[in-house]
């Protein structure tokens, strides 16, 4: 039984390998190379490793990376269980559940073009059409920029979250609910000491996959603020 066990699991394991172990493979044996991604690299063993950790900024990304994550992670996952909440059963809850996840359709650069447009301090669309009374100054204000590269995260991936937290409000029995009122619970009470702690599976995976979104932001740091400013 073992032995055809591991018979059907040897599809899986194929695919794993071809598209999860071998680019890591061929990652790696990139990040051993001095190349400049147009003429052929020159091997240089771990050397790129070397520098990295001699590199005084190292620490300082490490630290706004969690400070991001810390930034993002309660809002996404906060904003995104309120919202399927207080839409679950109502009249437009198919229309703004479809609303919310069309970002997540459209590529990070498209959307960072997008939102370039509308925010920029300077001439964007916000800042023209108020004065630049609300343009937000992370041209040049780190603070800015940080909380910029957070709404656009939250943004572009909360529509998923939301479906996420819907499958699982559906999933929770009628009678459980109808049962609390009758014996007096109040909506908040309902809410909070049922609905939520019900909802816990659902909020420990979007935790898990928005800590994965905070980490890998990369895309939209560079394609909005270029890491700026000032390398903050």
């Amino acid at each position: 039984r073992l032995a055809a066990g591991w018979w059907g699991l040897v599809p899986s394991l194929l695919l794993l390998a071809v598209f999860v172990g071998y680019p890591l493979i061929q990652v790696f044996q990139i990040s051993t190379l001095k190349w400049d991604g147009v003429i052929a690299g020159q091997g240089i063993g771990l050397g790129n490793y070397a520098n990295l950790l001699r590199d005084p900024d190292l620490g300082r990304s490490l630290v706004t990376t969690l400070i991001f994550a810390g930034l993002t992670l309660p809002a996404f996952v906060g904003l995104s269980a309120l919202t399927a909440i207080e839409l679950e059963g109502t009249r437009l809850e198919r229309i703004v559940k479809a609303a919310l996840f069309l970002p997540g359709l459209w590529t990070i650069g498209a959307s960072a073009i997008g939102w370039y447009t509308l925010y920029a301090p300077d001439y964007g669309v916000l800042s023209t059409l108020t004065g630049g009374v609300l343009a937000l100054p992370w041209g040049n204000q780190a603070w800015a920029a940080l909380v910029l590269i957070a709404a656009f995260t939250i943004w572009q991936h909360m529509g998923y979250a939301v479906l996420v937290v819907s499958a699982g409000l559906k999933g929770i029995p009628s009678e459980v609910l109808e049962a609390a009122r009758v014996d007096g619970a109040s909506e908040s009470q309902v809410r909070w000491r049922i609905i939520v702690p019900l909802l816990r599976p659902s909020l420990v995976f979007l935790g898990v996959i928005g800590s994965l979104y905070a980490l890998q932001s990369y895309t939209a740091v560079f394609l909005l603020t270029r890491g700026g400013p000032f390398g903050s």
